[in-house]
This record gives C-alpha cells, structure tokens and sequence, in this order.
C-alpha cells in the first residue's frame, strides 16, 4: 500500500489523504444513492427503514402513460439538444483555436457564461426572449435553451482535445488540394473525435436532467422526465418518484462513465 522509501509521517500523510477523499466520496454520493433503497420498498409512503421490499413502484412506472410519454419528450429534446449544442461547440472550439482568433480567451468566458450563470436567471431570460418568438410551450423552445446549456461542456471538451492537435497536419492537407471541409472530417475530426464524444455525452445528459429551464419553457405537452418529477412532488410523493430518480442516477452514472472512457481513449491516442 505504501512506498517503503516513504517516512512514517510521509505515510501518515498518505493514509489521512486517502481518509479525506473517502469521506469527502460518500458527502458527495450517499444523499444520492439513499434514494435508491426507497424504490424498492413494497409501501406507499417514503419511509427508512424499508420493512418490505418489491418491484411494485417499477411496474407503476412501466405501466403509467404518462411517465412512458415525458420520457419519449426528455430523449427527443435531449438527442436534438446534443446535436445542436455539438455542432455549435465543436466550431466554436475551431475558431478558438486558430491562430489568428482575436482575444480568445475573452470569447471563451464568454461562451462559458451559460454554465456559470444560475439556471434560474437562463431559465427567466429565456423565458421572456422566446416569448416573442412565440417559442414558448414548444419543443423547438426547449430544444435550443437546453442547446445554450449543452454548448459549454461542447466547447470545454473539444478545445482541450484541439490543444493537443498538430495544426500542421491541417495546412498540409490543404497544400495537397484538400477543401476544408474534407481536411475537417479527413484529418481533423478522427483525432478530436472523443473530445467531442465527451461534450456531446455531457450535453446530453444536461439536457436531461434540466429542470429550472423546463419550468418556464414547457408546455403541457412538453413535459419532460425531471418536470414530472418535480411536479409530481409538488402534488404527490409517492415511491414512484424514487423508482424514476433510480432510473435517472443510473442513465447518467453510464452516460459519464462512456465520456470518461471517451476522454481516456483520446489521451490514450494522443
């Protein structure tokens, strides 16, 4: 376990290092992970501990229209969100990187302003800009605000992965004739592909988790996972809810494991 070169205080050291980081791992995961025992009790109120244990709730979900129809809604919005918030990322990570880019450092905090701003303010600004669009209560609504809250994980993951990326490869390409747009998909995008990957994964499950922003953007019939959620404790809480929030924990546990191994297999490459 430790370096046998290392001194008694080296190695107190070390152990108190693993210490903190255990507990500073279960501050940070056990009020997540308690919801979890809760979606198998076989009662109807959320209660510790767990006198009898069932699927019940899991049924109620699979068997409920309406939990099968905002989640239709969350992976709708979510695909199309991702899809935007990439496509914008990855160029505006392009044109941050080039040579000629002027204060790119002040354009990048400025495209990162959407993650650091509270959703609150985004979900109140958006609310009264798309109001004149008539973009309000529409999926195309939610689409692009989820998009301005996606992009910046976009823009974070491909500019780390453009730093490493050898520009001389691209003015190569085009000395042999190649269009930029085949020197992108040719040269550029194989080896920034997981960065990429990475900011699209992390996209994705913003916009499927988001709940603030669906609050003042969603209609109706635009309900998605985490608005049903919300609003289903606001009128009942019942261990339904606990079976969805599992779901949700587990979706996005995946999702972040495939954009850390994403991550991995790009520095692997680079």
């Amino acid at each position: 376990m430790f370096d046998p070169s290392l001194t008694r205080a080296e190695k107190l050291a070390v152990l108190a290092t693993y210490v903190i980081s255990v507990l500073i791992l279960c501050f940070l995961v056990l009020p997540i992970i308690t919801i979890i025992p809760l979606s198998f009790t076989h009662d109807s109120i959320l209660s510790y501990p767990v006198e009898s244990w069932s699927l019940r709730w899991y049924r109620v979900l699979w068997e409920n229209p309406v939990w099968g129809e905002v989640l239709k809604n969350s992976l709708i919005i979510a695909a199309a969100s991702t899809i935007v918030a990439t496509a914008l990322g990855t160029l505006a990570s392009i044109g941050l990187t080039r040579r000629h880019c002027p204060a790119p450092g002040l354009l990048t905090a400025f495209l990162l302003t959407p993650m650091i701003v509270p959703v609150i303010i985004t979900g109140v600004a958006s609310y009264f800009f798309y109001t004149q669009f008539g973009l309000t209560n529409s999926f195309a609504g939610m689409i692009l605000a989820h998009s301005i809250l996606g992009t910046p994980f976009v823009v974070i993951t491909v500019t780390a992965t453009l730093q490493g990326f050898d520009q001389n490869q691209r003015r190569a390409a085009y000395s042999l004739g190649a269009r930029p747009w085949f020197a992108f998909t040719s040269v550029i995008m194989p080896q920034i592909a997981p960065g990429i990957l990475s900011g699209a994964l992390f996209a994705f499950i913003t916009s499927f988790d988001e709940v603030i922003v669906a609050l003042f953007i969603a209609g109706t019939e635009q309900y998605t996972l985490p608005r049903q959620m919300f609003s289903g404790i606001r009128e009942n809480l019942d261990p339904t809810i606990a079976a969805v929030a599992t779901v949700m924990i587990i979706v996005s546990i995946a999702i972040l494991a495939l954009a850390q191994y994403a991550a991995a297999r790009g520095q692997k490459n680079g």
